[in-house]
């Protein structure tokens, strides 16, 4: 499922980018390593994910091709590889949650965007182990131990900063307030999810839900913290529609590349 594969990747790669901002700008010495080693498993998972997606793409071109129309894209004539993948495409044939895009905001918003999403790919990974597609529960076989760590790490932190000071109670509050409304996404299945569903490749997403909710509301509880009443869903990103900041993202990620056609990771 080429489509699949680069939704996971994209997710892994814009988050992994976001966290990598923090670098150089952590609260301490400690957690400036932590989320810069947070940020390498990400990109490290995109990798895995482009790598294969970049096979399957490679092993029928003429079914995915019509996908992505990028004209940097359409100049790679055979071999594709994950930065070709990485770099190549524009904003709108990305496949990302739109979570993983928006600005990193201070340190609150980004450990409850860590958190929100560490928690959901506990989930999908655990469920991937057992894809009948063998690539993909390799590869989310290796995520999970990484993912494990994250879900801990931001979790303690939503703990720490939520039951904390005033203030670092108050950014909590107002770090959830903002993100809240795009976590409905994760458990609404695309188009392509929902025939993965149907070959055994993956899990619908929706069946994750109740599970989701019950591990945030555990850790909001210790943090003094409360889920905000549902209301409206921001949602578009698995299909290609996006917020401004993944635009603002790319130029910046993209550029070397971009500049220097033929440069690798």
């Amino acid at each position: 499922m080429f489509l699949l594969s680069l939704q996971m990747a994209d997710d892994a790669l814009l988050l992994g980018h976001r966290n990598s901002e923090w670098t150089g700008h952590g609260p301490n010495l400690e957690q400036d390593i932590a989320i810069s080693n947070i940020a390498l498993d990400l990109i490290g998972q995109a990798r895995n994910f482009y790598q294969y997606a970049a096979f399957q793409f490679n092993e029928n071109r003429t079914a995915y091709e019509g996908l992505i129309n990028s004209p940097a894209f359409q100049q790679v004539a055979e071999n594709l590889d994950e930065d070709d993948l990485a770099y190549l495409r524009d904003a709108n044939e990305f496949r990302n949650h739109l979570l993983v895009e928006l600005n990193k905001g201070d340190w609150a918003f980004t450990i409850t965007r860590q958190f929100f999403i560490s928690l959901y790919q506990q989930h999908l990974y655990s469920d991937l182990q057992k894809s009948s597609d063998r690539q993909i529960a390799a590869i989310a076989e290796k995520s999970l131990k990484e993912v494990n760590y994250h879900v801990r790490w931001s979790g303690e932190w939503v703990i720490r900063l939520g039951d904390g000071t005033e203030e670092s109670h108050r950014r909590m509050r107002s770090a959830i307030d903002q993100l809240w409304q795009y976590t409905g996404e994760l458990f609404i299945p695309a188009d392509y999810q929902e025939k993965a569903v149907q070959l055994g490749i993956l899990v619908n997403p929706g069946t994750y839900r109740e599970s989701w909710m019950a591990k945030v509301r555990a850790a909001f509880d210790q943090a003094g913290l409360v889920i905000p009443e549902s209301g409206w869903t921001q949602k578009g990103g698995k299909q290609g529609i996006h917020t401004e900041h993944l635009g603002y993202l790319l130029a910046e990620l993209q550029y070397l590349q971009r500049s220097y056609p033929g440069s690798s990771w």
